[in-house]
């Protein structure tokens, strides 16, 4: 199947004219705020907003200059988070504590590696989403 074809038939993948990516992986830290007793609740109530101005900072620190740590709305998931997704392998993370950022960082971020403790799997669903 040729390139074009791949990409019509929904397939992955970059075609050959298709620009290289401007970062080397992009990290989207939910920080939604629902209003106070919400069900659902939200990431931003757990404390999203400190763990992603953390990660940016440690980040930086790092000299990671090839990645972007950006705030993003809604991810869906504020029951399991606050929770976070790395573009572009589509890794998601319910990260708590700043050790647990800067053990992303060290370990995915930095390496390659996965913090299998910390991986959200797809079929982890908010409660009434199955």
């Amino acid at each position: 199947m040729s390139d074009e074809e791949q990409k019509r038939a929904g397939g992955l993948g970059n075609l050959a004219e298709d620009p290289g990516p401007y970062y080397r992986l992009h990290v989207f830290c939910c920080t939604n705020r629902r209003p106070e007793g919400h069900p659902r609740g939200c990431c931003m109530e757990k404390g999203a907003e400190d763990l992603r101005d953390h990660m940016k900072a440690a980040a930086k620190k790092m000299g990671l200059k090839d990645v972007r740590i950006n705030t993003a709305g809604c991810l869906d998931r504020c029951e399991l988070g606050p929770t976070m997704v790395i573009y572009p392998e589509g890794v998601w993370y319910s990260c708590k504590t700043a050790a647990d950022i800067d053990e992303v960082l060290a370990v995915h971020v930095k390496n390659g590696g996965r913090v299998k403790r910390l991986m959200l799997r797809p079929e982890q669903r908010p409660p009434g989403k199955g």
